[in-house]
């Protein structure tokens, strides 16, 4: 449970997150904020906000990235209409205060109402407190013209990794006609912005039915709900259901998104290999129309391959797939969205496009 004395915020608990795992996060801060957080008051003070018509979530502050040196442990997300400021370690209640009055003040001059929500993930459990205002149930936001449900007081996270917005902008422009296969689906953010491009069938596999569930009900407010077929939700351990998912296949587009230290469910280090192994049997035979260029993918089985693990590298994953999956060429790396800055990109997300090679 959260604790709470003169000077800290607090929890008590076991740490098992990948990112919580990191260094940052176990440093326990010996001074007030207030000297040294001046980029993250300019962040608040100046924050540009997406047209509020459009309710388009976005990363506002992130100093995980290291590029504001005494930040590292501050991301600051607009849910509109929601803040949601987030800290990997403990704070003063101080400073906390502080910046929540800088809130309120960007929050008058924008003209917006002020809803504040306050997550600590110093360890294991999250605590998350609703500092000020309401948020809205159900939560609703846009992305790329695609609705999703968030959950911003409810678990570690919130339903949409904003980080992964190029991720599933690339899905969803490179879909159209094909069956799509998406490994760790979580709320299957992936899915909506697959069926929005045009994509034929999605088969979606998460062992979690309760995010599951909220996937069905995010293609229900995109208007797919009545499309009978188009998208399937499998609530299955991914490595104990392979037969059911290559008898919907084969696929011509593979999304990999999983957590990165998962216990009982994946741990990249040793899992991600398992997975690799597998991918070329349940991808479509490319269609053989001259030269094999990286700028043309029409007939080619395209896999992502996501990992957000600051420890592992993008050759951590590049020679695994040489290793257990030789079939696949490496096409290209996608760029984080630039509210994401960061001063070392290996210790960011990592999604690589792969695809299936062609036999001339």
């Amino acid at each position: 449970a959260c604790k709470q004395n003169k000077s800290f915020l607090y929890l008590s608990g076991k740490n098992e997150n990948a990112e919580q795992l990191d260094e940052i996060a176990a440093v326990v801060p010996s001074k007030a904020a207030s000297e040294y957080d001046a980029p993250f008051m300019m962040a608040i003070e100046n924050a540009q906000l997406p047209n509020n018509s459009t309710h388009e979530a976005c990363r506002i502050f992130h100093g995980r990235g290291r590029t504001y040196p005494g930040c590292e442990h501050l991301t600051l997300d607009w849910f509109p209409p929601v803040w949601v400021l987030t800290s990997f370690r403990e704070v003063h209640e101080q400073d906390l205060n502080r910046w929540g009055e800088a809130l309120s003040k960007r929050s008058t001059s924008l003209s917006l109402p002020f809803n504040w929500v306050y997550q600590c993930r110093a360890t294991t459990p999250t605590m998350t407190q609703l500092m000020l205002g309401s948020v809205p149930d159900p939560h609703m936001v846009t992305e790329n013209g695609n609705f999703y449900l968030v959950h911003v007081l409810k678990g570690q996270n919130h339903g949409l990794f904003l980080d992964m917005a190029r991720g599933r902008a690339y899905v969803q422009e490179h879909a159209r006609d094909k069956n799509v296969l998406n490994l760790f689906a979580y709320t299957c953010a992936f899915s909506v912005a697959a069926l929005q491009g045009g994509a034929s069938q999605v088969v979606n596999v998460d062992m979690s039915k309760g995010a599951l569930k909220i996937g069905q009900r995010n293609h229900e407010i995109n208007d797919f709900g009545d499309t009978a077929g188009a998208a399937r939700f499998l609530g299955h351990n991914v490595f104990k259901t392979w037969g059911k998912i290559k008898k919907l296949g084969p696929y011509d587009m593979i999304v990999v998104d999983p957590p990165s230290y998962q216990k009982g469910s994946f741990v990249a280090e040793k899992d991600y290999k398992k997975l690799l192994r597998r991918l070329p049997s349940l991808l479509s035979s490319p269609v053989i129309s001259g030269a094999n260029n990286a700028d043309d993918d029409d007939g080619v089985g395209q896999v992502l391959l996501c990992l957000n693990a600051p420890e592992l590298d993008t050759d951590f994953l590049q020679s695994q797939v040489v290793e257990e999956a030789p079939e696949l060429e490496f096409v290209e790396r996608l760029d984080n969205p630039c509210s994401f800055p960061a001063a070392d990109p290996e210790r960011t997300l990592k999604v690589l496009v792969y695809r299936l090679k062609t036999l001339l």
